[in-house]
């Protein structure tokens, strides 16, 4: 459907008609005429009394187009298409993931490739992330300090490449600051509708920062109505080859603090899961997709395409055509006395 996004503009329509009408007569419409190229060239054809009849009804034709196109132009018309069902699944969903040093450890593997937990949770994160449809996300960072990455947001390709852009480091990399995640957290999810406030915290360590011990940033939160799921992310065990002692089986998740994670998820109704592979990962994000369903009534939304700039490069070329023609029939008597 066509319409105009300020239609009251086009009452400007019939201005310079009024305005001729209006000016001031003889000696005083020198003075007090409005200084306007376009205005002054129909005053200059009102005036013009050796023109010929045709000359001036094609210039004040001219003008008239391009006034007309000017005016349609800044009324904004618009195509406004046909309404669109917004599915809309009323969860406000913020995810919490730590960047301290730990998430460098070579633990994991990608498409069967070894790799960083970094590079693994976010390539997973990120698949996760464009199934949210309808649901509003946001990201926040910690290590030694917790910062918000990206508020609550339906733009889901921002919120992904945010997430991809995030390295090592960002908020500090030799400590990790669970508590803090959680607590920006709460108060980012505290203005939503209550039933709908979930935040997913993602660690591979335990507290050792922050000013917000984790067990009681996770009181604020059900405090707040927010059920919190944990994940816990490392492998239970690598082998690492040491020059002196030969190959020796360790466990890189030593300082994962499962009870902690499983005591936050407990305390605020949501639920702990342990992510030791690429495939488990994948698995607890399958299962985070079925949790907190809450559906609310859909949005309509109306795709609309601007068309202001057809009128506008009408008006345009109408004036260069017009320029164009007017330097061409000036210099044609020149031409002829030359030849």
């Amino acid at each position: 459907m066509f319409e105009f996004a300020w239609p009251y503009l086009l009452l400007l329509l019939p201005l310079p008609i009024l305005f001729y009408w209006l000016q001031p007569k003889a000696d005083d419409r020198q003075s007090t005429a409005l200084r306007t190229s376009l205005f002054n060239r129909w005053q200059s054809i009102a005036n013009k009394t050796t023109a010929s009849t045709s000359k001036q009804l094609w210039h004040l034709l001219v003008s008239a187009l391009i006034w007309t196109a000017l005016i349609i132009s800044v009324a904004r018309p618009q195509w406004v298409g046909e309404p669109v069902d917004l599915p809309a699944s009323g969860r406000d969903l913020m995810v919490s993931m730590d960047i301290s040093g730990s998430m460098e450890a070579r633990d994991l593997k990608l498409d069967g490739q070894q790799a960083t937990r970094l590079v693994v949770v976010k390539n997973i994160l990120s698949d996760f992330i464009e199934q949210r449809e309808g649901d509003r996300l946001g990201l926040i960072l910690f290590g030694e300090n917790a910062y918000l990455q990206t508020p609550l947001t339906f733009d889901l390709k921002t919120i992904s490449h945010m997430l991809m852009e995030t390295e090592i480091g960002l908020a500090g990399a030799s400590k990790t600051a669970i508590g803090d995640g959680i607590g920006l957290a709460v108060k980012r999810l505290k203005e939503r509708p209550a039933q709908n406030r979930v935040l997913i915290l993602l660690t591979d360590g335990q507290n050792n920062a922050g000013a917000l011990e984790p067990i009681e940033a996770a009181k604020l939160a059900k405090h707040a109505g927010i059920k919190i799921y944990t994940i816990g992310v490392g492998a239970d065990e690598m082998i690492l080859n040491d020059a002196l002692f030969g190959p020796r089986k360790v466990n890189p998740s030593e300082e994962l603090d499962e009870e902690t994670l499983t005591h936050i998820a407990k305390l605020t109704g949501g639920r702990y899961f342990r992510a030791r592979d690429e495939q488990e990962l994948k698995q607890i994000y399958t299962e985070l997709n079925k949790l907190e369903p809450v559906e609310e009534d859909g949005n309509i939304y109306r795709p609309i395409k601007e068309l202001y700039y057809i009128p506008l490069a009408m008006a345009l070329l109408i004036y260069f055509l017009f320029y164009i023609t007017a330097l061409i029939i000036q210099r044609l008597p020149l031409r002829g006395g030359v030849q």
